[in-house]
This record gives C-alpha cells, structure tokens and sequence, in this order.
C-alpha cells in the first residue's frame, strides 16, 4: 500500500450526523476531498440542501438525510431507507451536539437529559445502527465520536456536556472492545477550543477570547478545518490498527498546566 493509498477514501460513504455546519460540515468535506461520498445530516432540510448545493458544485459526491439523532425511530427508519436504496454506511462521524450552559444548582432534570440525549446518547443509538450493518457485511467500518477536552477535564456551567464529553470517551472504548473483532475501529477526536458557531459568544468575550489565547500553546482558536487531517486519518486505512483513542486536537491545550 502506498503511501497515498493509506488516505484515499474512494468508493467509502461517510454519514456525518450534526452537518449542515460547522465542525460536521468541515470534517464532511474533508472526508469528501479524500475522495469519500458524504451523506450530510440534520434536522434542517433547508440548511442541508444548501451545504449539499456547495459541495456538489466543487464536483463532490454529496447527498443529504434528515432525521434527528435523538428520536430512535427516525435513525432506525433513516438506516433502513440507506438499505433499501442501496447505501452501504462504510465510516460514521457521531458528531451532532449542543452546549448549555447554567450552574448545577439551577439546571433542571430535562436540560440535563437533553444535552446528554443530543451529545452521548445519539452517538450509542447511530452508532449500533451503523455497527449492526459493518458486522453483518463482515467487511469492517470505521467510527469517530466527537468528543472534547471536556472528555477529561471539566469547566463551572457545563456539567452535562462535561458529562457526555465524559461518556463519549468510554463509549468509544466499548465499541472498540465489541467491535474490533469485527473489523471495525472507533475512535473519537476530543477538539480544544473552536471558532464555530456554538461558541459565537466566547469567541466575541474579550476576556473569554484573551483566556484562550493565552492558555494555549499554539496562541489561538482552533479552526474547523483543523479537524481535517485527524478525521481523514480516522477514517482511513491508515487507522486500521488504532481502537479506542480520542486524539485531541486542541492546539496543546492539554498539554500544559
């Protein structure tokens, strides 16, 4: 295999769930650009429709699938149209998410649920769907959970994002302990701070800005595309014998006190 070769993704499909912006549309193209047909997800038909518009005009393979991550039904239904229709899910990027941000003693039970249903939870149901069909096709697949830093260290106002963050990491670890006999990798990348959409108002808090900058290493945001060479690589031949890391992509965050 050469060296190209490790990276090419030609003739793999990727399904991309939280894509029709920000980090999901970033890693989305990315896989696209190695040469992956990408299936782009999210609730909004519209917002898909136009992030399909822009990657079929630069001459990508790129379809869309509306459903939301957190009614079981529709992610069983979705699957079950990809079979009838022929769509063989070789790679899956569990990345749909929000943040909410309130102080434990005045979060509420169903704000808790939601944040954990959306970011950790979602990730498990897609991710058996698209697992249950890697295994029966006995040809493997690869599966990328999008963590976060906060996947190991915690921040005040974010308890259920910490805590999903928190499960994505074992739950990658327990797929891999499935699935690997299977042919199948997971893997999750953990971003540091990213200038996205989600994180519009720290990125415009001069205090929060200036914070960032100075706590880490390499001196600024991460940007969407920073994610790109990590996720290719994940979905590659390249990983083939990588199971169960989250690699962090944070600018060196981690890395220093």
């Amino acid at each position: 295999m050469t060296a190209s070769s490790l990276f090419d993704l030609s003739g793999r499909t990727a399904l991309i769930t939280g894509s029709s912006g920000g980090l999901g549309l970033a890693i989305a193209e990315a896989l696209a650009e190695s040469g992956a047909s990408v299936i782009l997800n999210g609730r909004d038909e519209s917002k898909l429709a136009t992030s399909v518009r822009a990657l079929t005009s630069r001459g990508f393979s790129a379809s869309a699938s509306a459903f939301d991550v957190c009614d079981e039904a529709a992610v069983q239904a979705a699957f079950a149209a990809f079979d009838t229709n022929g769509i063989v899910v070789d790679i899956l990027v569990n990345n749909a998410g929000i943040q909410f941000r309130k102080p434990m003693l005045e979060l509420n039970s169903a704000d808790w649920r939601r944040v954990l249903e959306t970011n950790l939870t979602s990730a498990f149901v897609v991710g058996r769907e698209a697992a249950r069909r890697m295994v029966s096709r006995s040809k493997g697949g690869k599966i990328i959970n999008i963590g976060s830093l906060n996947s190991e260290v915690a921040r005040t106002t974010t308890a259920p994002y910490t805590a999903a963050k928190g499960g994505i990491k074992l739950l990658t670890r327990s797929m891999a302990a499935e699935w690997a006999v299977h042919g199948i990798q997971a893997n999750a990348i953990g971003p540091g701070y990213i200038d996205t959409e989600m994180n519009k108002a720290l990125t415009s808090d001069p205090k929060f800005d200036a914070w960032v900058r100075s706590r880490t290493p390499s001196g600024r945001w991460g940007l969407p595309r920073d994610l790109a060479g990590t996720a290719i690589f994940l979905a590659s031949p390249a990983s083939d014998y990588v199971n169960g890391q989250i690699i962090y992509v944070d600018g060196g965050m981690l890395a220093v006190l």
